[in-house]
């Protein structure tokens, strides 16, 4: 046999046991894995991504509803008619008492009105007295309950269990009695509907279960929709139904909103985590490498002192630690002489005690602190020394 055949042999088996295996592979394989289908729910876009009532106009559309869906109120270029519905998702204190009154009198002409309670804002939960002042819900006679939100327990048939206005901001009257309630007057209202003229006002205390699909951030920077929340769930599109059915399919139905655009701050947090953090991983790389210690940092040198002033005290305080006190007195004693045969010369020319009681009757001192003032202390006696030097000062100033 030769060497070829021999190795052409090798090269056949090495391919048949190289196919035995990749088939084993692929039987393990479909064998071990199972093809599933995934649903994969994308970030909103366009309007559904500021619009929070996106998803409710087009359900309304799609039912053959009319919809005029805008940022603001605008009543002069939307005129509402008798039969219309006006759904006002914003704050009501943004509304004018010139804009409350136009509204309260459309509904007096048969149209429908839905408002929402004010948000608890922040400084609003530090001062529990700051209630917010609504022109629109004063008209109507509501009046706020300052309470902790608690949820309301919403059983729907063939649904699971399910509670609603958690976050409200609960609410009362004052002589209304409204012709649909949900709450008691204890707690407070989450939901009243009451009748103004021809047409009917509903107060809620939340609008939540009107919004688009419930959203979820990730690390990953991407929002993804889930597919609870928002008008998906059957309790949220019940309650719609049951709040938007006075003047349903007979006029216009008006959502107003306030966009919810994100802030480029948190945009960046989520979108941009790809940019800022590597960057700020190389800020600290850069800052490691200029950082020179750790630990406090060390006081600053002392830096040169030319003061006369500190020369003279080192100088004296170093004549009084080796016992030259008396030099010291001396100087002083000398400065206060040439005080006063500049200022008394009668004075300075006399000796012992006639001197003693010139001095004395000029400064006002009695002789015998004069005397002690004008005598050398002991070099040991400390408290004689300074006693000695501050009479003679006390003297120079009153020369």
């Amino acid at each position: 046999m030769t060497a070829a055949r021999r190795n052409g042999r090798i090269a056949g088996a090495g391919l048949v046991l190289l196919f035995v295996l990749l088939a084993l592979v692929v039987i393990w394989f479909r064998h071990t894995y199972v093809r599933v289908e995934k649903t994969l729910y994308l970030p909103p876009s366009g309007e559904a991504a500021y619009n929070p009532l996106y998803a409710l106009a087009r359900t309304l559309d799609a039912d053959g509803v009319k919809v005029n869906a805008r940022q603001r109120l605008m009543l002069d270029d939307n005129a509402l008619g008798t039969r219309d519905t006006l759904l006002l998702f914003n704050d009501p204190r943004a509304l004018s008492p010139p804009e409350a009154e136009q509204l309260l009198a459309w509904v007096e002409q048969g149209g429908h009105l839905i408002v929402r309670t004010p948000t608890r804002t922040f400084e609003e939960s530090l001062d529990e007295e700051d209630v917010p002042h609504t022109e629109l819900l004063d008209q109507l006679s509501v009046w706020l309950v300052e309470e902790d939100p608690d949820c309301e327990a919403f059983q729907v048939e063939g649904e699971g269990h399910h509670v609603e206005f958690c976050r409200g901001r609960r609410f009362a009257f004052d002589g209304v009695v409204p012709e649909l309630s949900w709450g008691n007057l204890q707690a407070g209202y989450v939901y009243a509907r009451v009748a103004h003229g021809r047409g009917k006002v509903d107060v809620l205390a939340d609008l939540d279960f009107l919004v688009n699909t419930a959203e979820r951030g990730g690390m990953g920077g991407s929002i993804e929709a889930v597919p609870e929340g928002g008008l998906r769930d059957g309790p949220h599109r019940a309650l719609a139904r049951q709040v938007l059915a006075p003047n349903y399919r007979q006029g216009t139905m008006h959502l107003v909103y306030a966009a919810e655009m994100p802030t480029l701050w948190r945009t960046l947090l989520l979108r941009g985590w790809m940019v800022w953090i590597p960057l700020m991983l190389a800020l600290a790389a850069w800052l490691w490498m200029r950082m020179q210690r750790f630990g406090p940092p060390l006081p600053s040198p002392a830096g040169e002192r030319r003061s006369l002033l500190e020369h003279v005290r080192a100088s004296g305080e170093h004549l009084y630690r080796y016992g030259r006190g008396v030099m010291l007195y001396s100087a002083v004693r000398q400065a206060f002489l040439a005080q006063l045969r500049r200022r008394d010369p009668v004075a300075a020319a006399l000796t012992g005690e006639p001197q003693i009681e010139a001095v004395a009757a000029r400064t006002g001192l009695p002789a015998e602190r004069v005397r002690t003032a004008l005598n050398a202390p002991a070099s040991h006696d400390r408290k004689a020394f300074r006693d000695r030097i501050f009479l003679l000062i006390q003297l120079r100033n009153r020369l």
